[in-house]
């Protein structure tokens, strides 16, 4: 039987001063797949947050806001996501001069992300999606087990967020993201935790769901 990974016992979620949730209870075993669904601004944003501190050192975090630095290229914004990793001189040699190994790690990382072509271009002129993509790319090289992301696919394609979520289901040994998109959760996630009201209206593995079950969380009570 898997650990218990992440726990939460009645605890009520707030950002800020606001309190987000009524008191929540939730076990998140190491090895699951987890999809978080419910309407927007039902807390899904806090609950990634409040999980992800309880194994920030473990945790690859992809926010909904990428936070990239526009005028520096992918390689750069990507590579941020293992400063932690090396001294601090490492990091400014390889910011003035880019080091063989890293470009070639990090553009090994961009293939399947298709952002071949972009390696050294500055984020500033790439579009909406592509910079979404580099926000991806950050997280998934930073190389940890536990893999935790507010929306990762909302602003690519069909086809693209597919491809995107079997890469972070393949790299990680535990997902937990949050998605708009009920067929995506179901497809790629062995569990979904749906959000409404203020509480879990649903937690279940995903072969005893129907896309039916899903789209009521996003209706009025």
């Amino acid at each position: 039987m898997s650990a218990a990974l992440f726990t939460l016992d009645q605890l009520a979620l707030a950002y800020g001063d606001h309190r987000v949730s009524q008191p929540l209870t939730l076990q998140i075993d190491a090895g699951e797949k987890v999809a978080i669904i419910g309407r927007s601004g039902v807390g899904k944003t806090t609950l990634l947050r409040t999980l992800r501190q309880q194994h920030a050192d473990r945790v690859a975090w992809c926010p909904q806001q990428p936070g990239l630095v526009p005028p520096l290229s992918v390689f750069h914004n990507v590579f941020m996501g293992r400063l932690s990793c090396f001294p601090g001189w490492f990091n400014v040699l390889n910011l003035l001069y880019p080091l063989k190994r890293m470009r070639e790690e990090i553009q090994a990382l961009l293939s399947p992300l298709s952002l071949s072509n972009s390696l050294m271009t500055p984020v500033e002129q790439l579009s909406g999606g592509q910079q979404s993509r580099v926000n991806l790319a950050r997280a998934l090289y930073q190389g940890r087990q536990v893999f935790i992301g507010d929306e990762p696919v909302a602003s690519v394609d069909e086809v693209m967020a597919k491809n995107l979520l079997r890469e972070i289901c393949q790299r990680h040994e535990t997902v937990i993201v949050a998605l708009h998109d009920v067929e995506l959760a179901m497809q790629f996630c062995h569990r979904i935790v749906g959000l409404q009201d203020g509480k879990i209206a649903l937690d279940a593995p995903t072969h005893t769901l129907d896309a039916g079950q899903l789209i009521r969380l996003y209706q009025d009570a």
